[in-house]
């Protein structure tokens, strides 16, 4: 499959107005995303590509980041291991948690080390998002329990949960990158329980789990947060992120209709990871 790669010069150029776009570009069915020096590449599939969209996205935080240009090409098959070895850096979170490339060479040894071939995948760990809702999984027990990893993009989530002694693991993605990055990222891993499923949240029909882990963006999270509960027995722990600090009160105000009580929540970059319990 062709996909479209819009490249983004923002000025006044820094992180957190790339997150910005980045998350409001996720919206529109932009799929993976790389930082540079002035701005942001951006990659979604031939298909879903449109360019009133885009213009619109721009228009709208024009009040945020003034002066956005974008230029837009289709790109064929890529050697996209060279293209994320160039950007992609090893991150430590919290000193416990190492997720690297497999071109990484770390010398020194941490609990829990994962390997990602990225690819067009979301979900390195490097941003926010990710970071904050692993270190809310660190503070949890997972041994012998079911996950799913709902938009599982790298399936850094599952493979983690899975690492930290979890006994059956469901990733879900509706892009077929993900599936199957999520595939070879479990193999690459020795991870012999993790299923990836290609689809959405109408997947979750007589499914039980002990803890959903969700980070995808908040309409899809309010949206699909019925059918996370319904996948809920009593005491299972929800952990979803993706939004930002002024959508919380609108998952606050969903995870009290469905009567899961909230425990605690991180913020980075202005970015949240929370957690509910039925």
């Amino acid at each position: 499959m062709d996909y479209i790669e819009t490249k983004f010069e923002i000025i006044p150029f820094n992180s957190e107005n790339c997150d910005i776009l980045s998350a409001l570009l996720g919206e529109i069915g932009y799929e993976s995303f790389v930082e540079n020096e002035t701005g942001l590449s951006a990659y979604i599939q031939n298909n879903l590509f449109d360019k009133k969209a885009i213009q619109s996205v721009v228009e709208n935080i024009q009040t945020l980041i003034p002066n956005i240009s974008f230029q837009s090409e289709v790109i064929k098959d890529r050697n996209w291991n060279h293209e994320w070895e160039k950007n992609f850096e090893p991150i430590i979170i919290d000193n416990t948690c190492l997720i690297k490339a497999p071109f990484h060479n770390i010398e020194k040894t941490y609990p829990y080390e994962i390997i990602i071939e990225p690819k067009m995948s979301f979900g390195t760990g490097h941003h926010a998002t990710t970071a904050c809702i692993i270190r809310l999984m660190g503070e949890i027990d997972f041994m012998n329990k079911t996950v799913l990893d709902m938009g599982c993009g790298t399936g850094v989530l599952g493979i983690y949960a899975a690492q930290k002694g979890a006994k059956n693991i469901l990733g879900i993605d509706i892009d077929s990158w993900a599936f199957e990055n999520t595939n070879e990222n479990t193999e690459r891993n020795n991870i012999n329980n993790l299923k990836v499923l290609e689809g959405d949240a109408s997947l979750l029909t007589n499914y039980s789990f002990n803890i959903i882990l969700a980070n995808i963006n908040r309409n899809i999270l309010l949206n699909d947060m019925y059918s996370y509960e319904k996948c809920m027995s009593k005491e299972s722990l929800l952990l979803l992120s993706g939004f930002y600090t002024e959508d919380l009160p609108m998952i606050q105000e969903k995870a009290k209709e469905l009567g899961l009580t909230y425990i605690k929540h991180l913020t980075e970059k202005n970015w949240v990871a929370v957690l509910y319990k039925k």
